[in-house]
């Protein structure tokens, strides 16, 4: 699709290795209020002094995304991946503010394309994930504060000096304080309980192509400082073979403290370097404790049929852990496969029951190897009106 390697591709592109990458898979659970995953005896839930980086189901300001502006990397298909980007748009306006950031000379374009029920704001931007290129926001004290992670490209892979920027503009447009972090990372680089537990993948961070000569130890207490987190729990992941180097937001995702949906292949599939970081996440949560000590209850999230999935290239990202939890909705791609799509709405509905699913077919963005939750970005706060 590209001169440019794609997000689930590059390095197997440019190593001339790999196999097959069915995305990892994930989901969230039943709209976790008090009673959701309530904290064990002797420990309080965090106050509004502590600093914490909010779980996605809680509520958000306004959603970001970016309108994806580089032929260079789509080609012929950039007509195709905005139509999908515009398409998640309209659906998470239909219940939450959305704001897009283009190119000027790409405004109009844009504003046509989202409808009227979307702010499109000239910030220079080169590509659609938002969730890697937005600050990650944090809660202390009351007010939100946005870490900006340096994105550098996933660590060089592409060049994207307009995104590289985007963390302090739109700050900056905001009014919201900026935090420079000392790391490198993307912000599906993290998964987050809302009360202090951190997933993440050891191949995403603890990596010489955005924290050179930094140690796990290091990194992991200043991932602590900076989001306000108690416990990290760390997966192995997938080193090198996709542009993320194995995100954990298509591999895990919380649904409630103490719930995760975990991402599995298509049964018969064989065994590949992604089934193999499922399954050492599940060793890994399988034995380890959240921070208030609760052991997780871990539901399985499987894929899709490779041979019944629309839209389908090597490249393609078939995971469901991908999706978006919005205020009083969730946004979850559809491939094409019936029984598994209607499964993967049911697994994520019994989580989320006072939430609407929608399905969206996101198949252009999927090619780029990436999803729903890739193209958007919660800010925390009280819902714009």
């Amino acid at each position: 699709m590209s001169t440019l390697p794609s997000r689930r591709s590059a390095l197997r592109v440019l190593a001339g290795a790999g196999a097959l990458a069915f995305g990892a898979s994930a989901c969230g659970p039943g709209d976790p209020g008090p009673s959701a995953g309530s904290s064990t005896a002797g420990q309080d839930a965090p106050t509004d002094a502590e600093r914490r980086m909010p779980a996605e189901w809680e509520s958000h300001a306004r959603t970001f995304m970016s309108w994806p502006a580089l032929e260079s990397v789509w080609e012929d298909d950039l007509p195709y991946v905005r139509q999908d980007i515009a398409r998640v748009a309209r659906a998470v306006s239909e219940y939450e503010y959305v704001v897009m950031m283009a190119r000027p000379e790409q405004l109009a374009g844009a504003q046509k394309a989202c409808g009227s029920g979307v702010e499109v704001i000239p910030l220079p931007v080169d590509d659609l994930w938002a969730r890697d290129t937005v600050p990650v926001f944090v809660e202390e004290g009351g007010k939100v504060e946005g870490v900006d992670f340096n994105f550098n490209g996933w660590g060089g892979k592409q060049t994207h000096d307009n995104d590289a920027r985007v963390g302090r503009l739109l700050l900056r447009k905001y009014g919201i304080p900026r935090v420079q972090a000392p790391l490198v990372a993307e912000g599906g680089s993290f998964e987050t309980d809302g009360e202090g537990t951190l997933l993440i993948t050891e191949s995403s961070i603890v990596n010489d192509n955005r924290n050179r000569g930094k140690s796990r130890d290091r990194i992991e207490a200043e991932l602590k400082e900076l989001l306000g987190m108690e416990k990290v729990i760390w997966l192995k992941g997938v080193r090198g073979e996709d542009i993320t180097d194995a995100h954990v937001d298509s591999l895990v995702r919380f649904t409630a403290p103490g719930v995760i949906l975990l991402d599995r292949a298509f049964p018969g599939m064989p065994a590949d370097s992604w089934s193999r970081s499922s399954d050492q996440a599940m060793s890994v949560l399988g034995e380890a404790t959240d921070a208030r000590g609760r052991d997780f209850e871990i539901i399985d999230l499987p894929q899709p049929d490779p041979d019944l999935v629309t839209g389908y290239t090597d490249d393609f990202l078939s995971t469901y852990a991908n999706f978006y939890i919005g205020n009083d909705a969730l946004y979850m791609p559809k491939f094409g496969d019936r029984k598994a799509d209607d499964r993967a709405r049911g697994i994520l509905q019994e989580q989320f029951p006072k939430r609407e699913i929608v399905q969206l077919n996101i198949d252009t963005i999927a090619t780029g190897g990436g999803g729903i939750h890739c193209a958007t970005h919660d800010q925390p706060g009280k819902p714009v009106a």
